[in-house]
Formats: C-alpha cells, structure tokens, sequence
C-alpha cells in the first residue's frame, strides 16, 4: 500500500496542475462566448471518454478520462468536433458564426490571456507570500567550476569571482543561472581572474549544452565546512565534529564541498590525509595533542588520516555540508517582503520576462539553433518536472504551474490549424478580406491540425521515454 500512496503523492498534484491550466483556459473561451451571447453547447476539462456530465441550461459541463486537454463547443463553430450540421442553414444570432470578426477573436484569445493571467496571479501570490531571499554576489569572493561542466566549457575556471552577466553587474548571486540571463543573444559572463577581468560568451546551442548537463551549470561556492557528523563514521572516529573546515585532503588544498566531494569520491577507499580548521569558538575543553599540527589566532588546525566507506556507488566520511545557520554566517542574505501593490509590480514583471524566455526558448527549437529532440517535453517529462518541484515545496509547485501556464498559452497561439493560433489566421484573414474561408477549406486544415497534433504527441511520448532509457 505503501509505493501506491507514494505513487499518488506524486500523481495528483500532477493531474492537478493540468486540470488547472485546462480548465482556465477553456474558462476564458467560455466567458467571453457567453458575454457576447453565443450558446455553449458544451464546456469539458478532459477529453472522452466522458467521467461525469451535467446539464445546466443549454450547457452540458463535462469531466473527461484523459487530462491532457479539454474544448468549448460553441454552436456555429468549426472545431475538433469536426460538426458541420450547421453549414447548409442561416446563421442564427446566438451562432459564433453571426458574430461580429472581432467579438469572434477575442473568444479565441481569450483562453490564452486567461492562462497568462494565471501565471500572473500566482507570481504575484508567490512574491506577497514568500518575498525574496538571495545571496549578494559581491559576498561570493570566489566559485568552484566543475570539470567538464558547462560554465567550464566556455572559460571559467575554479577561483574565479562572478563579475557581471551580459555587460550588467551582478547583484544576487543566483542571475548567473536566470533563464532570462542565459538566453540573452550572446551570452557572456565576466569573472575576475588574478585581478584581471575576463569576459566569455556562451555557445549558440545554450539550451541544448544545458540539458545535456540536466541543468548542472558546474558552478558551486559553498565551503567545505561541515554542517554535520555521523556518529562513528570514519569522520567521527577522525574527531571531526558540526563547524569545522576542511582545508586540504593529502596536500591538495581544499575550499569548497564539491571539491571535498570529488577528492573523497577519487580515493576510492583508500586513506586519505585530511587536514581541517576549527574555532576556538567550537573547542571544548582541551585541544587533541595528537592531531593538533597548529595553530593560527583563533584557530586550531587538525589533521588526521581517514578511510573512506563506500556507500551506494560512492564513498563517504559521514559528513554532511553546511547548513543554513552555518551559510547565513558566512555569505549573508538579503530579503526583502513585499506590499500587495509591490508583489503585484513585480509578479507582472515576471510573468512579462517568463514569456519571453519561453517564447525565445521556442523560437530557438524551432529555428534550428538548439536540437529539437534533446529539449522538447512531452506528458512524461512534465509530470517529471511538477513532481521535482513538489519535492522541493509548495513555492516551488506553483512556480512551476505558473511556468507551464505560459507555455500552454505560447504553444496554442501558434498558427497551427487546430489549435487557437490556427482559428485566429483564419479569422483575421476574414478580417482583412471581408470573405469567411470555406468550410471545406476549413475542414481540410482542421483535420490536418489534428493529424499533425497527434503525430506530435505521439513523438513527444515516444522522445520522453528514449530520454529516461
């Protein structure tokens, strides 16, 4: 029973989010229709086959089995029901056909807008909720860089201090992964080296460098100070304990945990010479004559040899990286609560910037400049993701929702037949030439959009599976 519940844990708030942006978005088609008072003949959130169904009025509101979509049908409409009784008979007033063109376009847009608006209400309700908390970048004084790691690709290398992104000075530690900053065409980040000033500009294919490094920049700063100590691992038996700081590992001088990490990964098992700093703030009682090698102001330097365990794949000491205590002491944060007029300036902001990374993101797939295939998501991989955010909290799940509100109102604005992009082309072309497109032709595309829309899915599932094996 228990797999089953945590499988559920996972999955509802999956299907949750999805029945949220659908049943939004169809919201606005719906809202708009009934304003200009045409008849609804049905409002689904799921596609068949039919869950529940009730009729109210001339309505019929309906729960689908399959959450990867939903529809309006308005009377008068060529849509996926592919119904064309109406054709051969004079349009009635309550038809979405014998409305005016642009009463006609606002109804077809407005399930986009109401998903942006969506977005919008929950960055503004995540900044008057959780405000905002970040690390200066003027307090990180230097990085490590992983081998082989994207930002090592392009230049940068441990030691460095994070200057500027895209000619601009840094101020929260974090921009250096911002998706808006990233996207920027070129790139280029700046690092003081020696006392020098670098600048690199990133690749042409950011986004496809990105994900083939699952979105690990390469980029650490947190120290090697131990947040944490097992009782009787080899750390223990070593008399490390919670605050002290590892210096160097077989006189390989040591800053940051990552580093610390890796050098205990490469020993493979083998002892290993570990030298660390204690406060004389944490010493208790007497220092350790037989590890105590010196002695610096305020500092008790130790050193100790050390046999590493395998665990998993990997090899420990039984320690743990700083905490949060630990970090604010040593980097300082700044945070900042906002009023409901400020969260709701910043949250529009965002969700202005969000588009337009989405939107770039997008434009870059398609174009050709980033590698369809290894970026583009299906079902699969967005339950992936929710999940991920849900693991990390509430904020993080409804950042996410928020994210995937703007990419379904992007991705159903394009002027693909079937979907609102497709629908809006035909109804600014009657716009501009004063002649409705023939429902023949109309027809014709419509279940050409299909046919292309289901081939798509079909690839976007087959693509997420091949990803996870």
């Amino acid at each position: 029973m228990g797999p089953i519940l945590n499988i559920l844990s996972y999955v509802l708030p999956v299907l949750g989010a999805i029945m949220i942006l659908v049943f939004i978005h169809e919201l606005g088609h719906f809202l708009f229709a009934k304003l200009f008072k045409m008849r609804v003949e049905k409002f689904s959130v799921g596609f068949p086959p039919k869950v529940i169904g009730k009729q109210y009025g001339e309505t019929e509101y309906v729960l689908g089995l399959t959450p990867l979509g939903g529809y309006v049908k308005i009377t008068g409409m060529v849509d996926e029901s592919m119904d064309t009784d109406f054709v051969d008979s004079e349009p009635k007033p309550y038809e979405f056909r014998a409305k005016p063109v642009w009463q006609r376009i606002i109804v077809i847009v407005a399930g986009v807008v109401f998903n942006v608006i969506l977005a919008a209400i929950i960055f503004i309700g995540l900044k008057k909720a959780y405000g905002e908390s970040y690390i200066p970048a003027e307090n990180i004084d230097a990085v490590y860089v992983e081998e082989g790691s994207f930002y090592h690709k392009i230049g940068l290398r441990t030691g460095d201090r994070l200057v500027a992104l895209n000619g601009e000075e840094m101020e929260r530690f974090r921009d250096y992964k911002d998706p808006n900053n990233l996207l920027r065409s070129p790139m280029t980040i700046t690092v003081e080296r020696e006392g020098q000033e670098l600048t690199f500009t990133g690749p042409e294919d950011i986004i496809t460098q990105l994900n083939r490094s699952q979105g690990n920049t390469g980029i650490w700063f947190e120290p090697a100070l131990l947040g944490r100590v097992q009782d009787d691992a080899p750390a223990d038996t070593a008399g490390m304990q919670r605050g002290d700081e590892i210096v160097a590992i077989n006189d390989t001088p040591v800053r940051f945990w990552h580093q610390l990490t890796s050098l205990i990964g490469a020993s493979e098992g083998a002892p290993i010479r570990v030298r660390w700093h204690r406060p004389d703030s944490l010493q208790e009682g007497a220092p350790d004559e037989r590890l105590l090698v010196g002695r610096e102001g305020g500092t008790f330097i130790y050193e100790n040899d050390i046999v590493p365990r395998a665990e998993g794949e990997g090899w420990i000491v039984g320690v743990g990286a700083a905490e949060a205590d630990q970090m604010q002491a040593v980097f300082g944060r700044r945070t900042k609560d906002f009023t409901m007029g400020e969260a709701i300036v910043e949250g529009t902001v965002q969700t202005g910037t969000m588009v337009g990374v989405i939107g770039s993101s997008l434009g870059r797939l398609f174009s050709g400049r980033e590698n369809f295939s290894e970026n583009i998501g299906g079902p699969i991989a967005i339950a992936r993701e929710t999940r991920n955010a849900l693991s990390l909290g509430w904020g993080a799940f409804w950042h996410i929702v928020a994210v995937l509100s703007i990419t379904l109102a992007i991705v159903n604005i394009l002027p693909i037949p079937a979907l609102d992009g497709g629908h809006l082309v035909f109804l600014i072309y009657e716009g501009i030439t004063r002649r409705e497109p023939s429902v023949k032709v109309r027809m014709v595309m419509q279940q050409v959009g299909m046919l292309v829309l289901l081939v798509f899915m079909t690839f976007l599932i087959f693509n997420d599976v091949l990803r996870i094996f």
